[in-house]
């Protein structure tokens, strides 16, 4: 099969070399195809992907400089189906004699492949860019217009056209932009009134600026501005229509002079139109109806509260808290009419979970008043989830999973959400067939999930003054267990949250963490080497070579425990500086560490600003920080509360040491779009983590790992660092990190896309208990251990998801010690193959 494959793909691959040398396979003979347009512009080239996309042709797409597409596109056969049935009534007898030995179904079915193969080939390939003058004479006038637009009003274009004998043309377009005209002077025409008054105000941040070059953008800009002040000032009927701009470089020697003309408002009458001075409108009246859906208008809303102007009707009992909907809506009564009041009402009630999309509309009084009516159609109070999940894993063959879950709307009447989730699932690990127990199934794992949405901030002080509602601010309360046995270490996790959420801009989100709490007690600590068998390994290696058990292998849990307590006790012929009693010793420190229960009391703050404006937006950065703080708390009332220590001098808590740690991330990630589908992505990251006081290291689960499909790609999860150590633990982490990649992604065809990347980075221990030198980061001369790693991968979009696979090459590999560290291992058997689920970053 694998023969098979690779004889299919070569012969792919010779076909369509063969095919390039007749690129023109497809173009009629009296046409060209169009291979390559030159702009110049005042005499020098510009390849911008601005100046190109304003050209009406473009030759077919390459990749490396191929025309894969375009070859792929002339291995179709332009009247396939013709073909086939030609070939087919060539010979006398054939059509029927294939009948006879397929069958006719099976003959239609092998015609109708060749038939789809074939429109594959055309849909996936790029039909020849022949030459049309027409569209360059068009491209000209799009560039013509591009550059008075931009200022440069005496701009000169011309093209030509060179026709080759091959049937190939190429095309050069020549600008000549001429000096750019600026902007000298900015005058008003309108007649005094509010609108007049609140211009003024505002004036100061217009796009028009005197002195800059002329820009037709600037204009739209000015109006958009203009409106939305006015909008948002009160002034109900205003709407872009009523803005003109008066452009004037007659006589003015390169510069440009502009008139910003207001009109009155325009009320039109059955024959005739009069104009009359705008008004600011006020809102007089707030109506909310809770069962505002269309097939229950007619019905009688029987229920109504007033509160703090609000006017709430409802059919049937009142349902919802009055303050819980007015703290939603911005548009309050006997204030002035603002056009993002109604915005934000929309934004923040459809945040709420509770609701349809909402309707608001206004309605216009005699007295320049407005009626608002809100119309809300509630969601229903229950909604049901059930899913299920079949995986598979480097540790099970199999596993079945389940998650029911169940939420509840508005179950304190205050459009909060509450949230129940469960999980159950079993698996069968690999070595259960090595288990004198017949039972398939062995691992299990079972848990649930409470979280109580409520929309502001749950506190007994006002914090509107702090954080004001249009921030969009909720709670969110979490509390979560869980059960996972017969695998690895077997654990029971507990933990409880209670955070903050608010966004105080557009593209900034910030989440306080007031209370994180989490409990994890390992139930199998007897198989600890059992789970890191490389431990277990080395320790065993070091019994034999002693003759300790008599040279046979250690059982575990209670000969490996019983050899390295010897061992530390001097009870064998190791002692403190042999290079094999640092190693039992690391490994009995590791051991301690990543047994321990753990009990972890945190605060944290953290800030997202990411600066997209849709899912579609390939120009923009995504920064995030967060700081942890860990058993301050905790460590500050000990004494008061009496808590004992352990053997270490650590204080307990419900017989547990409690963590203290200080922990902070900083990631940046910037993507550049280079045009025709080319997206340019770096990101830079770095963590660390201090333990102290009532800590000397960190908790396994808060601590850094290098390496992966999100990581640097070269290396397997887990597997980087710390530092130059040549580490053999399954799982290396550390309590300081840096990571930097860089990615070049470009498409293929269709919805297939490519991409080269650079990942660099590594883990480090800093100021814990570890003294390791190499895995210690020590300053600035520890960067050297930075690891590299290259590679390429392909990415399939399939809309809702991107599938990705990636290899990995180590490039730079630190754990070579003081030899060669680069490129030793760049080859595809010592790669690092990737699959993930949407982009690394």
């Amino acid at each position: 099969m694998k023969h098979a494959f690779n004889y299919i793909l070569s012969f792919i691959i010779i076909s369509v070399l063969i095919t390039s040398c007749d690129a023109v396979k497809r173009v009629p003979e009296s046409d060209y195809l169009l291979t390559k347009n030159s702009v110049h512009v005042n005499g020098k080239k510009d390849n911008t992907e601005t100046i190109n996309n304003l050209l009406y042709q473009k030759p077919n797409s390459k990749i490396l400089n191929y025309p894969l597409r375009l070859n792929i596109y002339n291995l179709a056969r332009p009247n396939i189906d013709s073909i086939v049935n030609a070939n087919l009534d060539k010979k006398p007898h054939k059509r029927a004699h294939l009948e006879s030995f397929l069958s006719k179904k099976q003959l239609d079915k092998y015609i109708d492949s060749r038939i789809s193969f074939n429109d594959w080939l055309k849909k996936t390939g790029e039909a020849p860019v022949i030459l049309n003058e027409d569209r360059t004479k068009k491209s000209i006038k799009r560039l013509n217009d591009y550059y008075i637009n931009n200022g440069w009003f005496d701009v000169e274009s011309n093209y030509e056209i060179h026709k080759k004998n091959n049937q190939r043309a190429e095309v050069d377009y020549f600008v000549k932009t001429g000096n750019s005209f600026i902007i000298d002077s900015i005058s008003k025409k309108y007649e005094p009134s509010v609108v007049d008054s609140i211009y003024r105000l505002v004036q100061r941040n217009s796009f028009i600026k005197q002195n800059e070059q002329y820009k037709t953008v600037n204009l739209q800009l000015e109006r958009d501005r203009i409106t939305s002040e006015l909008r948002n000032k009160g002034v109900y009927h205003f709407s872009q229509d009523y803005i003109a701009f008066e452009v004037d470089t007659v006589g003015t020697n390169k510069k440009v002079n502009i008139e910003v003309q207001i009109q009155d408002r325009a009320i039109r009458n059955q024959d005739s139109v009069r104009r009359e001075p705008f008004k600011i409108y006020n809102i007089k009246d707030v109506n909310i109806y809770t069962d505002g859906t269309y097939e229950r208008r007619s019905e009688t809303r029987t229920d109504s509260i007033n509160y703090n102007g609000y006017t709430i009707y409802s059919i049937g009992k009142m349902r919802f808290n009055p303050k819980a909907l007015t703290d939603a809506i911005f548009i309050t009564p006997k204030n002035i009419f603002k056009d993002i009041d109604r915005t934000r009402s929309y934004r923040y009630l459809s945040e709420l979970r509770t609701f349809k999309y909402p309707d608001i509309k206004y309605i216009e009084n005699d007295d320049e008043t407005l009626t608002t009516n809100i119309f809300l159609t509630p969601l229903k109070k229950f909604g049901l989830n059930f899913s299920t999940e079949v995986s598979q894993s480097n540790i099970q063959t199999i596993g079945l999973a389940v998650n029911p879950s169940i939420l509840i709307r508005n179950i304190f009447r205050g459009a909060e959400t509450l949230e129940l989730s469960g999980i159950g699932s079993i698996g069968a690990s690999k070595d259960a067939s090595n288990k004198s127990s017949n039972q398939f199934f062995d691992i299990n794992e079972i848990g649930v999930n409470l979280n109580l949405t409520i929309p502001r901030l749950f506190s007994p002080f006002n914090t509107d003054y702090i954080v004001p509602k249009y921030m969009s601010p909720s709670t969110r309360i979490s509390l979560s267990a869980t059960s996972q046995t017969n695998i690895g270490l077997d654990k029971q996790t507990f933990s409880g949250t209670f955070n903050y959420k608010w966004s105080p801009s557009r593209y900034i989100t910030n989440r306080l963490d007031i209370f994180n709490a989490q409990y994890v007690r390992n139930l199998n600590v007897g198989n600890y080497f059992g789970v890191y068998q490389n431990s277990f390994k080395t320790l065993n290696a070091i019994s034999t070579s002693l003759n300790y058990n008599n040279g046979e292998n250690l059982n575990f849990p209670d000969q490996t425990d019983a050899f390295i307590s010897d061992v530390l006790n001097n009870n064998t012929t190791l002692n403190p500086n042999d290079a094999d009693y640092k190693t039992v010793s690391n490994i009995n420190e590791r051991k301690q560490r990543l047994t321990e229960n753990n009990l972890i009391f945190s605060s944290s703050f953290g800030l997202v600003e990411d600066t997209r404006k849709n899912i579609y937006d390939e120009n923009f950065s995504i920064f995030r920080v967060k700081l942890e703080l860990a058993g301050n708390i905790l460590s500050s009332a000990s004494s008061l509360l009496g808590l004992n220590k352990d053997s270490s001098n650590r204080y307990e808590l419900f017989n547990v040491a409690f963590s203290q740690y200080a922990k902070t991330e900083l990631d940046y990630i910037k993507h550049w779009n280079l045009g025709k589908k080319n997206v340019f992505a770096v990101r830079s990251y770095a963590g660390i983590a201090i333990p102290y006081g009532n800590s000397t290291s960190i908790p396994f689960s808060k601590s850094f790992f290098a390496g992966g499909a999100n990581d640097n790609r070269a290396w397997t999860a887990y597997s980087l660092g710390p530092g130059s150590s040549e580490s053999s633990n399954e799982f290396n982490e550390a309590n300081f990190k840096l990571a930097f990649s860089a990615e070049e992604r470009f498409n293929l065809f269709g919805s297939l896309n490519g991409a080269v990347f650079v990942d660099a980075g590594n883990i480090w221990n800093v100021l814990d208990e570890v003294n390791d030198k190499k895995a210690i980061f020590s300053g600035f001369n520890s960067l050297k251990d930075i690891a590299v790693g290259s590679g390429f991968g392909l990415r399939y979009d399939f809309s809702f998801f991107v599938f990705r696979f990636d290899i990995g090459f180590k490039t730079y590999d630190p754990s070579y010690q003081d030899k060669n560290r680069w490129f030793n291992d760049y080859n595809f058997g010592n790669a690092v193959y990737n699959i993930g689920i949407n982009y690394p970053f």
